[in-house]
């Protein structure tokens, strides 16, 4: 994984912005002073290690040493925060949601190798929590199968970040930081307004939000889609019950104090049963259904072009 960093100098007076490529997306950072260099490196490491853990698409990834020997092995420190918001929104989304989702999606052409060979909708474990389990620090796979955390995972890793950079010892001074993985971001200090991709146009906007100390996640199927031999398109988001991409929503949009609590939310939203687990973890939310509709959650503040 390469960090290429932008060394363009800052303008006077804006926002300081460090660029860079890593887990498949571009992120940026703004501070209002340069991160220092130390902090940097931190953060590089930071990215490195959970994708080291996590990542479906390095061979010398934890859970892709797992897929190919399950077995019991000391649980990363993201294990238990993961896996038990996932089981949650398993439960919410009436097991929609399944953290062994991986060999559903490279059954479909989302592989390591990027093959894009759809070979057929393949259901996940319908029994995964007898499969895969994490506790007193253990994480153990029992057969072979191979885990996915893409329903929260890059939320998590946002919030990561964010604590190094928070953690920095000139923080203090930066009066605001925003980190952006790619549409996945976190705000502290100064309000953020946040334009709302339409899923079916890039150059339009669904409306804008204004996040304030929040983080704003959201998910799309025009977003790592593919085209299927059998005709249609191919996307990420899976029903896990089925294997097979989801057709009725087209993209959500959750804002919470955490990035990954906004991140599962939005996945959830994909599905029936993710508006009542957003109201009980006090979540706002917008989506849009393929056909063009727009929803939102009660109270939702965002600005929309309805």
């Amino acid at each position: 994984m390469g960090l290429e960093p932008d060394d363009g100098a800052p303008v006077t007076g804006a926002p300081a912005v460090w660029r860079f490529d890593a887990i498949g997306t571009t992120w940026e950072i703004e501070t209002a002073t340069p991160l220092a260099s130390g902090a940097r490196d931190a953060v590089s490491g930071t990215i490195d290690g959970f994708d080291r853990a996590w990542s479906r698409f390095r061979d010398d990834s934890l859970v892709r040493g797992l897929a190919r020997r399950p077995r019991a092995v000391p649980a990363p420190a993201d294990a238990q925060p993961m896996l038990d918001v996932l089981a949650d929104v398993s439960d919410a989304t009436g097991g929609a949601v399944n953290p062994l989702v991986g060999d559903s999606l490279e059954h479909l052409g989302y592989d390591a190798a990027y093959s894009l060979q759809d070979l057929g909708a393949l259901p996940a474990p319908a029994d995964w929590r007898e499969v895969l389990t994490w506790d007193d620090g253990i994480l153990e796979l029992r057969r072979p199968a191979t885990i996915d955390v893409g329903a929260l995972g890059k939320g998590r890793l946002v919030d990561l970040v964010l604590r190094v950079v928070l953690d920095d010892e000139s923080a203090d001074a930066r009066g605001h930081v925003v980190v952006d993985a790619g549409g996945d971001l976190a705000v502290r200090g100064a309000p953020q307004r946040i334009g709302l991709e339409h899923p079916f146009d890039r150059h339009r906007a669904v409306g804008v939000w204004e996040v304030t100390d929040a983080a704003l996640c959201a998910s799309a199927t025009n977003r790592r889609a593919w085209p299927s031999a059998a005709g249609g398109g191919l996307h990420h988001v899976l029903d896990a019950r089925t294997g097979a991409p989801v057709r009725t929503i087209a993209a959500t949009w959750a804002v919470a104090r955490d990035a990954m609590t906004a991140d599962a939310v939005a996945t959830a939203l994909f599905f029936d049963g993710g508006p009542r687990l957003a109201h009980d973890r006090r979540v706002e939310w917008v989506r849009m259904t393929t056909d063009g509709r727009v929803e939102w959650s009660p109270g939702c503040r965002a600005d929309l072009f309805t």
